[in-house]
C-alpha cells in the first residue's frame, strides 16, 4: 500500500475533507449526540460538546500520520458544514486491507450521500493507495448500512454471531468486502 493520509476527495455533491476544531458544534449537533444515529455504533454517543472536542483533538493530532484516514462528509448544498464522518477503523498493511466505517446525520438519510461517499472512498483506496481489500461491518438491526455496501459493489461474506458490541449492547456483526480484482477501475 502507498499510504497518502486523509486527502480531500470531491464528488458531484460531496467534499470529504479533514476535520477542524471549528467542526465541533456541527458534529455534535448533526450526529454525535443523536441517540438514533449512534445506537448501532461501537463508539458512545456524545453527552456534551466537550466530548466532541475531545474526540476531534485526538483525530486532529493523528492527521500527520500518512496511514491515518478520517474524513468529514460535507454535503456541498449545505456549505462547508460536516453532516457525517468516514473513517478507516483499522488496517492491515501486510494484506493491504482497510476496514472502513461511516456515520451520517439522520437529516441527510435516504439521499444517497453515504453511498456516494463510500464509492469515492473505495475508488481512492483502490486507485491511489493500492489496497487489495476494503471491508466493513454493520449491526444487522441496521440493514440500510448493508444496502449502502451492496450498492457500492461490496459482497456479503458472513455474519459473526454476537461478535460485536454496539450502543444497544451485544450484537451480531455482518461483514461485507470488495477486492481490487473485483473493482473495474483498480490498476493492475
Amino acid at each position: 500500500m502507498k499510504h497518502l493520509g486523509t486527502r480531500t476527495i470531491t464528488t458531484e455533491r460531496l467534499v470529504l475533507r479533514k476535520f477542524t476544531m471549528d467542526d465541533a458544534q456541527a458534529m455534535y449537533d448533526n450526529w454525535a449526540s443523536d441517540h438514533e444515529v449512534t445506537k448501532y455504533l461501537t463508539k458512545p454517543r456524545h453527552e456534551s460538546i466537550e466530548d466532541t472536542r475531545t474526540v476531534l483533538t485526538d483525530w486532529l493530532s493523528q492527521y500527520e500520520d500518512d496511514g491515518y484516514y478520517q474524513w468529514a462528509i460535507v454535503f456541498k448544498e449545505y456549505g462547508d458544514e460536516p453532516v457525517g464522518n468516514f473513517v478507516v477503523a483499522y488496517k492491515d498493511d501486510r494484506i493491504k486491507m482497510v476496514h472502513v466505517g461511516y456515520c451520517l446525520g439522520k437529516r441527510w438519510w435516504n439521499m444517497g450521500i453515504t453511498s456516494e461517499a463510500l464509492q469515492a472512498v473505495i475508488d481512492f483506496f483502490f486507485r491511489e493507495v493500492r489496497v487489495n481489500r476494503i471491508e466493513a461491518r454493520f449491526d444487522p438491526r441496521n440493514p440500510n448500512s448493508g444496502k449502502v455496501m451492496t450498492r457500492c459493489g461490496m459482497s456479503y461474506e458472513g455474519t459473526r454471531r454476537e461478535a460485536d458490541m454496539s450502543n444497544l449492547g451485544l450484537s451480531d456483526s455482518v461483514m461485507y468486502a470488495i477486492l481490487a480484482r473485483d473493482y473495474p477501475l483498480a490498476p493492475n
